[in-house]
């Protein structure tokens, strides 16, 4: 059980760290490069560890500044949304008790 455990722990900060390496307002993206609608979503599906890395260094925003636009906008609107269970393709329905 504490192998598992001790797995768990290793995979988690693994992934962590691995996910903050794109993160926005890192500097990654300029003017003639700007960020688009992947990196919305990508953004958008993050931004719960963007938030709390943001807290710790500055610099660091939760939304990419430098980007395409609406474009942008929109993929990191659906991924809060979707990220987060506000979309669903199917829904259970509720059994009769």
């Amino acid at each position: 059980m504490k192998k598992k455990v001790l797995v768990l722990c290793i995979l988690t900060m693994l992934v962590t760290v691995l996910l903050s390496g794109c993160i926005p307002g890192d500097g990654s993206y300029t003017n003639s490069k700007p960020a688009g609608f992947l990196s919305g979503i990508w953004h958008g599906w993050i931004a719960p560890i963007s938030l709390i890395v943001s807290i710790f260094r500055h610099g660091i925003r939760v939304y990419e500044t430098v980007n395409t636009g609406w474009w942008y906008d929109f993929g990191f609107y659906i991924a809060i949304i979707s990220g987060f269970g506000g979309i669903s393709l199917s829904r259970k329905k509720k059994k009769d008790k």
